[in-house]
């Protein structure tokens, strides 16, 4: 499997050598014969080549078996292009999957759960996405802006069903989460779609929950939850709500899917306040790495790599009961050190 790595800006590079070790200590355990290839984005590229993204990381992204992203602060070089959304646009990547759990050891802030955000990833409110050409935002005038949302029946049919699948792998039951009530043509489209696919799948259990009602929901009981279906800023809000609720948003990997390509990113930005200072958890990178290895394994049939996978979430859990892990869940080391003794606990 051939691995291009982009570290990014802010902690990015700090969680991304903390990953390097795991990604090789899984690679000689399980014989993955993983090649790294690393190069640079954002602030990086930007001092080095005058541009964010240049064409060449494109063409090698596309030509790799998977992509690894570190955070990139796309905010604060607005006339550059946004790493993030380059990527997953133009590798089609429509399936945003972020898995949130709790872990043993660390403080529960809402009952122990374990359930996954599926969040469409190309189009709904983001203005530099959901266009062939230009943005969705417009200055009518110095005072005025209008905001465009596109929902397409063909990206709301894949992503319901690659929430379906997963439910099929796991407990086997989607919630579909959306604003129907006042937006009824957009999300009347993402809820019409969603039973469609449903009836594709009559061993799964449907059902559909108000977006803002939702947030109650995921707060009170967030056990009631398996796999749930949304649209992209209602699926980037809640995710950030789950992984926090499961102890730290260092826990929450995220995978970006589509249907030849996928990208390993953590969940969280680039925390510009801990820089440099070692304290950034890589938990976040390394479990959307095992996401990237298992979602390689099932499409090329290699169960080497869904094994591998496992192995890393398993000696995740063990390294935070343990406390071989960052301050934000209750550990005592260092970025560096948690990745290094994440990959011993792998070889061993």
């Amino acid at each position: 499997m051939r691995l291009l790595v982009l570290p990014g800006d802010g902690i990015g590079p700090e969680i991304t050598a903390a990953a390097m070790p795991v990604m090789q200590a899984a690679s000689e355990r399980f014989g993955l014969g993983l090649q790294i290839d690393e190069d640079v984005v954002g602030r990086e590229s930007l001092t080095r080549h005058g541009t964010s993204v240049r064409p060449d990381v494109f063409e090698a992204s596309r030509k790799a078996d998977g992509l690894v992203l570190g955070p990139t602060a796309a905010f604060e070089y607005r006339d550059q292009i946004n790493p993030s959304m380059y990527f997953r646009k133009n590798l089609d990547l429509f399936a945003n999957i972020r898995p949130a759990r709790t872990y043993p050891g660390v403080k529960l802030r809402a009952g122990e759960f374990d359930l996954v955000v599926v969040r469409e990833n190309t189009e709904g409110f983001y203005a530099d996405r959901n266009m062939e050409s230009g943005g969705s935002e417009m200055l009518v005038t110095r005072d005025m802006v209008i905001s465009l949302r596109r929902i397409t029946r063909f990206c709301c049919e894949r992503i319901a069903r690659s929430a379906f699948e997963l439910a099929r792998r796991r407990r086997g039951h989607v919630t579909a989460v959306h604003k129907a009530n006042v937006l009824k043509m957009g999300d009347g489209l993402f809820l019409e779609e969603c039973r469609n696919v449903a009836k594709q799948f009559p061993g799964i259990k449907l059902d559909e929950i108000i977006v803002d009602a939702m947030m109650a929901h995921a707060v009170r009981n967030p056990q009631r939850f398996d796999v749930i279906v949304t649209t992209n800023m209602f699926g980037d809000i809640l995710s950030d709500l789950t992984s926090e609720l499961s102890g730290s948003l260092g826990l929450g990997g995220s995978l970006n899917a589509g249907a030849d390509h996928a990208m390993a990113q953590a969940a969280h930005g680039t925390a510009p306040d801990i820089a440099g200072k070692n304290i950034a958890n890589p938990f976040s990178l390394v479990l959307s790495i095992s996401l990237l290895l298992a979602w390689h394994g099932r499409r090329k049939k290699l169960k080497v790599f869904e094994d591998a996978a496992a192995a890393i979430e398993q000696a995740i859990e063990q390294a935070v009961t343990a406390r071989e892990a960052t301050g934000d869940v209750g550990g005592t080391l260092g970025t560096r050190e948690t990745g290094a003794a994440l990959a011993k606990r792998l070889r061993g």
